[in-house]
């Protein structure tokens, strides 16, 4: 085999092996600043039913009464979408805001201070999700602080609004 061609040869493979490891970086889950919140700190206020799916969705005490104020939602805040499908836990969205948080990411992709991790019921993180998804649709409500939910909180007084 001439050098010419194994060099080629050569060559193309490092690209394929390149290109796969990448493809496979895209879909891992990556390293954030989002913990998983005392879901007992948190306030149920609103329900979300779509089929045999149902999202509690929480937030904290703080961040209800500053949307309520027409304020801006604090560092520190969680908002937790808790989602069951049949009747059973199946996942934890958790978005989080903290300062400056925003920085972490190409402005291209930022949802503000926002970040954003995919817990399974045992609250590990799920290593095959890719955040950026979340950061993408919820990019769609720049609006209302990258919340679809926030305009049902002044609605909330003691019981989850549907």
């Amino acid at each position: 085999m001439p050098l010419k061609r194994i060099t080629t040869t050569l060559a193309l493979s490092a690209l394929a092996a390149v290109a796969v490891s990448a493809i496979g970086w895209q879909v891992r889950a990556e390293t954030n600043r989002v913990q998983f919140p005392n879901l007992e700190e948190l306030v149920h206020y609103t329900t979300v039913r779509r089929g045999n799916v149902m999202e509690h969705i929480m937030t904290t005490p703080a961040a209800m009464e500053a949307v309520k104020n027409g304020q801006p939602i604090p560092a520190g805040t969680h908002f937790v979408l808790v989602d069951h499908r049949d009747g059973e836990l199946y996942r934890y969205f958790v978005m989080q805001k903290g300062e400056n948080w925003g920085a972490d990411y190409d402005a291209s992709r930022r949802t503000a201070d926002w970040q954003f991790q995919w817990f399974w019921p045992d609250k590990s993180i799920n290593m095959s999700e890719n955040t950026a998804r979340c950061q993408s649709c919820h990019r769609s409500q720049q609006g209302s602080d990258y919340l679809f939910t926030a305009y049902r909180i002044p609605r909330f007084s003691g019981t989850p609004v549907e």
